[in-house]
């Protein structure tokens, strides 16, 4: 194989396989700072031995296996040797533990989500842990998804990190009668793990696809985990049917592409057939309404629809009502109004985002602005509909959104004449 082939193939394996090199190796030594630098050890190792050698049959397992070695090595040079004897772990038991571990619930990535969601850790230490460790985004990617700086973000990962270890929080999966109290707070990461990914909160890109599949593994582990649960049924069938439709959200040149005016011959119907019949288990079992289920039956609403304007958008309202009686969140209530647009027209909707927005909950949500400016803009009140543009521009990140919102700016102001700077 050509060198420039040989060197994307080994890239490819460790874009793939990096995250359950680094599951394994936590749970092998039993300390993430260790883990990690082990795995790039491995990784460098890897770089320098397999195009001499040849690409082992089992990538993972090769990598793993360097992995604890350079972990040995570093134990046999350092006095981290006498503390990890102290914490019950030996160099035997690193050197002798198989490199899977199949127990009740197998995957070495599940346990590594359920310790990054431990209670133990508030919720914003956990999706960030989760997204760096479980899903592999750098310190500074993780510290944009949270509007923050890298050190701030770096300075938090560590604080979780060594309350994980202080605290000795299990690596494992809860055992099963554990499993109610502990899983929704999964759900809670898996969701925001796939949020991240399907519309990013900044960057050049509006997605990243890799993160929605691994969020969607996540899903699928814990659905057949727990198969009688409407909630884990729900968020498998929103993430499925929401990322059908992938393929359509942006063009060629990187530009967001609505809803009403996507290609719906590019989604991924496999993905819709089997994310239609998850939301009908989910709402078939009694007492086990979940907001999950609800959101998943409105996206189903919208991928059933042969065009937009066979939409069923009475009964979305109606779905987006049931939500807010669940989940009363202004995110919520903000599509809400934008449902009602549909069936109600804009001055409706404008009113009901008026009255969100005078709470001051979400004036940094650009998605606010850019909605209020669409309504104003179809009610021909142009001058305010760019006041809401610019407000939207001044908060937005992500740069397909500034693009889309930039173009919004100006239409409006092309058509009122005011001029297109400021």
């Amino acid at each position: 194989m050509a060198a420039h082939g040989l060197s994307a193939l080994i890239e490819e394996i460790f874009r793939r396989e990096g995250g359950r090199v680094l599951a394994t190796l936590i749970r092998l030594l039993g300390d993430f700072d260790m883990a990690e630098e082990a795995r790039q050890e491995a990784f460098t190792a890897a770089i320098e031995q397999w195009p001499v050698r040849g690409i082992p049959e089992n990538p993972r397992a090769w990598l793993v296996t360097a992995g604890r070695h350079k972990a040995i090595d570093r134990i046999r040079r350092d006095a981290l040797f006498r503390t990890k004897i102290a914490h019950g772990l030996s160099e035997t038991d690193i050197a002798e533990t198989a490199d899977t571990d199949e127990e009740i619930f197998g995957d070495d990535r599940l346990r590594l989500i359920f310790t990054c969601c431990h209670p133990a850790l508030n919720q914003d230490a956990q999706i960030a842990l989760t997204l760096r460790e479980v899903c592999g985004l750098s310190t500074q990617a993780v510290a944009r998804a949270f509007l923050t700086s890298e050190d701030t973000m770096a300075q938090r990962l560590v604080r979780a990190k060594k309350k994980i270890r202080d605290a000795k929080i299990p690596y494992e999966t809860p055992d099963p009668s554990m499993l109610e109290e502990r899983v929704d707070g999964v759900l809670v990461v898996v969701y925001a793990v796939f949020t991240e990914g399907y519309a990013a909160t900044t960057g050049a890109q509006l997605m990243d696809v890799e993160l929605c599949a691994e969020a969607i593994r996540l899903g699928r582990l814990l659905d057949s985990l727990l198969p009688k649960r409407g909630a884990v049924m729900g968020l498998l069938a929103l993430m499925l049917l929401h990322h059908a439709r992938r393929a359509s959200r942006v063009s060629a040149g990187g530009d967001i592409v609505l809803l009403e005016t996507q290609d719906r011959s590019l989604w991924d119907r496999r993905e819709i057939a089997e994310g239609l019949a998850l939301v009908e288990r989910a709402l078939s079992i009694p007492g086990q309404a979940s907001p999950y289920a609800v959101q998943a039956a409105i996206a189903a609403l919208h991928v059933k629809a042969v065009d937009s304007r066979d939409t069923d958008w009475p009964q979305i309202v109606g779905l987006y009502e049931v939500l807010l009686r669940l989940q009363p969140t202004p995110v919520i209530e903000l599509n809400h109004a934008v449902a009602v647009s549909m069936v109600d027209g804009p001055a409706r909707a404008l009113d009901l985002i008026d009255s969100l927005a005078a709470r001051g909950q979400v004036t940094q949500y650009h998605l606010l602005h850019a909605a209020r400016g669409r309504f104003l803009q179809e009610l021909g009140r142009l001058e305010e509909a760019g006041q809401a543009y610019r407000a939207a521009l001044s908060v937005a990140t992500l740069e397909p959104e500034r693009r889309f919102l930039e173009a919004r700016l100006g239409e409006v102001q092309g058509i009122s004449g005011a001029p297109v700077s400021g």
